[in-house]
C-alpha cells in the first residue's frame, strides 16, 4: 500500500473527521464483536487501519488496557492522539504499511474495518495475510469488515475488493475458521448507505 500513502495523508490533512464516508461516532458493530470475543479488559487488541477512528475511544471507555492502532497515515493517527488527549498515552500507535509490517507479538484480537478491501492485488493480499499470521496465534480472534458483495465498488477514489463472509473465509484459508458473521448498513455523514459485511474467525493453528 506504500503507493497510496500520499493519498491517505492528503485525505486526512484536507478533510475534517466527519467529511469522510467511513466516519462513525461509535463503531457499534465492531464494539459488539470485540466485546464478545474478548470480554477480559487485558486482552491484546490491534486495530488495523484504525487511524482517526473513534473505536479506540470506546474501547478505552470500556476498560481495555492493551490497545494498538496501526495506520498508513501519520495524519490520521495524529487526529486520534489529539482527540484523546492524555488518554493517548494508553495506546500504542503504529504508523506503518500493513503489507510491510512485522507484528512484534501475537494479539488476542485482530480487527480491521478499513484496510483489507483496499488490497485488490494478489501480492498485496498475500503480504497482508503474512502479517495476519505473524500477528495472531492459535485461539486468536480475527474480525474483518469489508464492503459486501452488493456494496460500493470504490471508496475515496480507490477501487476495492468486495467480499461475503464465505469468500473472505476462502481467501484467508483453512487456518482461520469462520465463527460468526454480520451485516451493517453504514450511513455516511451525507446520508448515503453502504453495505458492509463482517466476518469473525478463530485461528485454528
Amino acid at each position: 500500500m506504500s503507493g497510496t500513502r500520499s493519498h491517505w495523508e492528503k485525505v486526512y490533512t484536507t478533510k475534517a473527521e466527519t467529511e469522510v464516508s467511513w466516519y462513525q461516532p461509535h463503531s457499534q458493530r465492531s464494539l459488539e464483536l470485540i466485546s464478545a470475543a474478548a470480554p477480559d479488559p487485558v486482552a491484546e487488541i490491534v486495530d488495523i487501519g484504525g487511524g482517526a477512528s473513534r473505536l479506540v475511544d470506546d474501547l478505552l471507555a470500556r476498560g481495555y488496557t492493551d490497545l494498538t492502532v496501526l495506520d498508513l497515515s501519520e495524519a490520521a493517527l495524529a487526529k486520534s492522539r489529539l482527540r484523546l488527549g492524555s488518554d493517548a498515552g494508553k495506546v500504542a500507535w503504529v504508523a506503518a504499511d500493513i503489507t510491510e509490517w512485522h507484528p512484534p507479538r501475537a494479539y488476542d484480537v485482530w480487527h480491521d474495518r478499513a484496510v483489507f478491501h483496499f488490497l485488490t492485488g494478489p501480492e498485496e493480499q498475500a503480504a497482508y495475510l503474512a502479517a495476519l499470521r505473524a500477528g495472531t496465534a492459535a485461539g486468536s480472534t480475527v474480525i474483518i469488515a469489508t464492503f459486501a458483495l452488493d456494496g460500493p465498488q470504490s471508496c475515496s477514489g480507490l477501487p476495492v475488493q468486495r467480499y461475503s463472509p464465505e469468500t473472505l473465509s476462502v481467501r484467508l484459508g483453512p487456518a482461520f475458521g469462520l465463527t460468526r458473521q454480520a451485516e451493517e448498513m453504514h450511513e455516511t455523514p451525507w446520508g448515503t448507505q453502504q453495505e458492509f459485511s463482517y466476518a469473525v474467525f478463530r485461528r485454528e493453528a
